[in-house]
This record gives structure tokens, sequence and C-alpha cells, in this order.
């Protein structure tokens, strides 16, 4: 028996279910047990007020380490870049659509909102990015999950709202879909769009079950994006984007590092070299962008 543990979120049990699905293809029985996470019981409060690093990931490794269950099922960005020495990504599945997407139920895209129209985001990401572009519209705090921030934008709380492409494709509502972000117009966060199955890292039997669930491709994208954001020293919770993505050369990596306020937002590109580590990729990334001023602008927001 595989026993999974996940949050009780709509997406969340989604996405524990879908494993559990293809774990029971492959001949494993699964059971999927509910914990509550630190970023479960917050629902009121701003994601950068909250201050805690692993927020929807905590209780579950605490789950783990007691051998209450034996996988974990995360969205990948909520997972912290560094992982304490009991655990271990042991599967990276297939990654699905990373870019934001764009939700309304008045306008077709970002460019058509009015000034002074209100835009619903929890993500000092997007939020510094879309104020860089945009100097005339309002952002605001907007938690909740994928049907509750949907609700709200359809009651009239906000005219648009950015949420990740890849919950309104697992959940089935691409109809609120208007436009999806290019990565040089809104650079996704890190690991967006990708799962990760996390186990202890002694458990050699869950490791060995799940084997057959890692995408090597998707391993290696995401893999870039959490060395770029860790050599910029960066959580989920501040403005950093990192997106790797196919290209002629590999891959080829990007990253926006923008400031709370819109102000100032730094940019780069690399392309991977055939001979370079994944983790090599992300730190010359971050390098780069330490050159072209991301320091400065890290160093004034308030950690």
């Amino acid at each position: 028996m595989i026993r999974i543990g996940s949050r009780s979120s709509q997406l969340a049990l989604w996405q524990a279910n879908h494993i559990a699905d293809a774990l029971r293809g492959a001949g494993h029985e699964v059971t999927i047990e509910i914990i509550r996470t630190t970023g479960d019981a917050l629902q009121g409060v701003a994601f950068n007020k909250v201050g805690t690093k692993g927020m929807f990931t905590k209780e579950i490794e605490e789950a783990l380490l007691a051998d209450r269950v034996d996988l974990a099922v995360h969205s990948l960005k909520d997972l912290p870049t560094e992982l304490a020495a009991p655990f271990a990504i042991a599967a990276v599945p297939p990654r699905v659509d990373p870019r934001d997407a764009f939700v309304s139920v008045k306008y077709d895209s970002f460019a058509a909102l009015p000034s002074g129209a209100r835009i619903g985001t929890s993500s000092l990401r997007r939020q510094s990015q879309l104020r860089a572009q945009r100097r005339d519209v309002e952002l605001v705090e907007f938690r909740g999950n994928v049907d509750t921030r949907l609700r709200k934008l359809n009651d009239g709380l906000v005219d648009a709202a950015v949420l990740a492409s890849a919950g309104l494709e697992r959940l089935g509502r691409t109809e609120w879909i208007r436009e999806r972000f290019a990565p040089l117009v809104l650079c996704p966060a890190p690991g967006q769009g990708a799962l990760s199955i996390e186990t202890r890292a002694d458990d050699e039997q869950t490791r060995s079950a799940v084997t057959f669930l890692d995408d090597p491709a998707s391993r290696f994208a995401v893999s870039a994006e959490r060395a770029a954001l860790a050599a910029l020293g960066g959580g989920c919770h501040v403005p950093i984007g990192v997106y790797c993505e196919p290209s002629p050369y590999g891959y080829t990596l990007t990253g926006v590092v923008a400031h709370p306020d819109g102000s100032a937002l730094v940019r780069a590109e690399l392309d991977h070299q055939h001979d370079q580590s994944a983790e090599e990729l992300g730190q010359r990334l971050a390098e780069r962008l330490m050159e072209q001023g991301a320091r400065e602008i890290l160093g004034a927001v308030q950690l």
C-alpha cells in the first residue's frame, strides 16, 4: 500500500488523485491522506506577510518523516529550493503549460484593461512584473482556491485576475482564460506547471515505485529554474521569475527580477551548453541577473 499525503484543496486533490491513478495503473494499491498545512490555515493573510518557508509543505513533510505517508504530491513551485536531508524529489512528471493566464469576464486581454482597472493576484512576482508594464492599474490581494478566485471575479470584486494556466487546465476551467502571458511579458515562477513527488530519501521501495513517472526533460527544466532561484537567495514570495524551455540549443533559461513596485526590472537569458548541468545553467543565469542589477533590487525587498 502506497500512502499519499495531500492538501485538501480541489487542485491538490486533483493532483494527488492523478498520481494515485497512475500508480494504480501500474498495479499498486494507493490511499490518500488529507493534511492541513500552514498555508491553508492562513487563507486571510497576504503571502508576503506570512514569512514561512514551506507554508504548503511543512506539515506534509512532518507526516512523511513520521511514516504516516509514503509520498507527497506538490505543486513544484510550492516546494522550498532546498529540501531537508531526510527528503528527496523522487519524480517530476511531465510538465503542463507553465504560463500565467489572464482571466476576466469583461476584457479579452491585459492590454484591453482600462486605466484604474483592478487585477486580483496574491503573487508578488506577478504584481511586480505587471506594474512594470502598466502603472495605471491597481493590483489587489487575491487569495483562495481556484474556484473561490473565479467566484470573486464573477461577482465583480475585481476586473481581472491572473492565475496559473496549469491549475485552470487541471480543473477543467480553461473557458475562463482570455490570454496566456508570453514568458517574456510575465515570466513564470520556477517550477510552475510541474508536479513533484517527494519521498523519504531512504525509502528505496517507494522511490523505485514512482520512477516510471519521472520525465527527464521536465526535471532538467525545473532543476535549472530552482537552481537560479536558490542562487538569487529567493523563495516563492519574492519578485523572481525563471523559465526554462526547449530550444535548438537544448534549453533556454530566462530570468526576471523586479522591484515590488515595478520601478525596476532586470531580465537575462542564457542558452544551455551541452556539457552543462541544470544546476550550472541556473547558477550562471543568477550570476548574469546579479551583474545586471538584481542584487540592488533584491536588497531593497524586505524578505
